[in-house]
């Protein structure tokens, strides 16, 4: 951290942000999605031919949803960041294995020896789960395909965590798409990347590294990258509003009893110049914080507060207040807790306020007065890439845990919604299980993009079927569901995946 300053000195250094943490997002999906309809003898896409890339807790290796006939794998690599050996090129951390060394470990006769060739486990399951909606080759019953794109090659990134503890960072994300972007570029292959991770830290308006990030990478090579809206949409973690010259703004904050630390984030422009006051569940006044950069620290019965002041970067102009509450003892105070805006000078007045995802908060730890709307996480408000919510497959309605985008069409999030509540998928070494969240209604998209990709580049039908124009395919593909008379909108987008209707030749068939 003290080296911070001489680094950013440096030329090649452009732009330094901190990493942020990541977390989880979590066979009628396939019919409703009209993926049987083009597996037909008539189309028979199955994404022979097409990457799809897994950046994830993992896989399990050794499931036979992941093997071919023979019993050899489909996955082309896997770079799992967690184990310490041999990382890819380019790269510093990790080990790569090799289709080949994959390979060897499947021929080794027990699960002990197996791991002593490829040491790489999926803990969670969740990274296998989501690789069995995109590419599972398992039959089900009636001998269907239980996966999306049963012949499509895998590429696989465990991602890791530098210290080895809780979830991983917007860094490993990065390297982690830089590595199968550059790999795709290098087998020649389209590929369409699965990412079911996001947080709630940034601004939400695609100006953050790794949105950015992920906005240049899909525009690299054959690509298509496909992002999960997380699971916040009902989870009372955003507020916003407006600030008037004059008037104070008092928003009620619940914090429920054994919460340990957490943080709050509060977006403005930065022309506007606000002070901040809090008010405990005791009654005691902090405040008012003025503007002051660095971090300023209180005090107040069992909590201790840390204020921070940013500043705007040189791709956005807005300016974030960053609040942690940290526990003096064991936990944070419990009870009512109200953020108080002090307008001091005031252009836009307007204001966003974000807790961390749900997944770390106790239940109950929320806003009193929520705002539903601008509940995507992030990286899934890049504008570059597939935006995926979630929608009940049997009632055949929206999710409502699935995050929702601004109330207007100016570059309307999310791009499209799949099934995303009881989907059933790989479990672990071997056997299904039902999974919920938009973890798993974005393999669905990645898994149809393959098929979208494979009729277009492989069978070569149309070599340029990647990127924005796989997307406005997918778009103008999607089938509206009943209940809504705006299309699009914030919740579903242009409307629920249906592959058969986004290829041109099936479409009025």
């Amino acid at each position: 951290e003290e080296d911070l300053e001489e680094l950013a000195s440096l030329e090649e250094v452009i732009y330094i942000e901190k990493p942020k943490r990541l977390f989880f997002e979590v066979a009628n999906g396939r019919r409703v999605s009209c993926i049987d309809a083009v597996q037909t003898p008539r189309l028979r896409l199955t994404g022979k031919g097409v990457l799809i890339g897994i950046i994830d807790s993992g896989i399990e290796y050794s499931n036979a949803d992941f093997q071919n006939e023979d019993g050899t794998t489909r996955i082309r690599f896997l770079w799992d960041q967690t184990v310490e050996g041999s990382p890819p090129a380019g790269y510093r951390n990790g080990t790569e294995f090799s289709a080949e060394e994959i390979n060897e470990a499947l021929r080794q006769p027990n699960r002990t020896m197996q791991l002593q060739r490829v040491p790489s486990l999926d803990t969670s399951g969740h990274g296998t789960a989501v690789a069995g909606v995109a590419a599972g080759n398992g039959r089900n019953s009636k001998g269907q395909y239980r996966g999306v794109a049963p012949d499509g090659e895998l590429i696989v990134v465990k991602l890791g965590n530098p210290g080895g503890i809780g979830f991983p960072r917007t860094a490993e994300l990065m390297q982690a798409v830089d590595y199968i972007v550059k790999k795709a570029e290098e087998l020649r292959m389209p590929v369409s990347i699965n990412i079911s991770f996001g947080n709630t830290y940034g601004s939400h308006n695609g100006t953050s590294l790794p949105e950015r990030f992920l906005d240049a990478a899909a525009e690299t090579g054959r690509t298509l990258i496909s992002v999960g809206t997380g699971n916040e949409g009902a989870e009372a973690g955003h507020a916003s509003g407006f600030l008037r010259e004059g008037e104070e703004r008092n928003i009620p904050l619940a914090v429920q009893e054994r919460q340990g630390a957490f943080s709050l984030q509060i977006w403005t422009d930065y022309t506007d110049v606000i002070g901040v006051a809090l008010q405990t569940p005791s009654g005691e006044k902090v405040g008012p914080i003025r503007e002051v950069m660095g971090t300023q620290r209180f005090r107040v019965g069992k909590t201790e507060l840390l204020l921070y002041y940013g500043e705007p970067s040189p791709y956005s102009g807005l300016n974030e207040i960053y609040m942690e509450f940290l526990p003096a003892d064991d936990y944070v105070n419990s009870g009512e807790w109200n953020i108080i805006l002090i307008p001091e000078q005031i252009v836009t007045g307007q204001y966003e306020m974000w807790l961390p995802v749900s997944y770390v908060l106790n239940e109950g730890t929320a806003f009193f007065y929520p705002t539903e709307e601008r509940t995507l996480t992030i990286p899934s408000t890049s504008s570059r890439v597939l935006t995926v919510g979630a929608y009940d497959a049997t009632a055949m309605t929206y999710a409502d845990f699935s995050g929702r985008g601004k109330e207007n069409k100016d570059n309307q999030k999310p791009d499209l919604a799949a099934p995303g509540v009881n989907v059933i998928s790989v479990q672990g070494q071997g056997g299904y299980a039902a999974f919920t969240g938009t973890s798993f209604a974005t393999p669905f998209a990645a898994g149809g993009a393959a098929l979208l990709m494979e009729w277009g580049m492989i069978e070569k039908n149309d070599p340029f079927l990647y990127g924005e124009k796989a997307k406005a395919y997918l778009r103008r593909g999607a089938r509206q569901l009943p209940g809504f008379e705006v299309w699009p909108n914030n919740q579903l987008g242009y409307g629920a995946l249906c592959v058969r209707d986004s290829i041109p030749e099936t479409r009025l068939s």
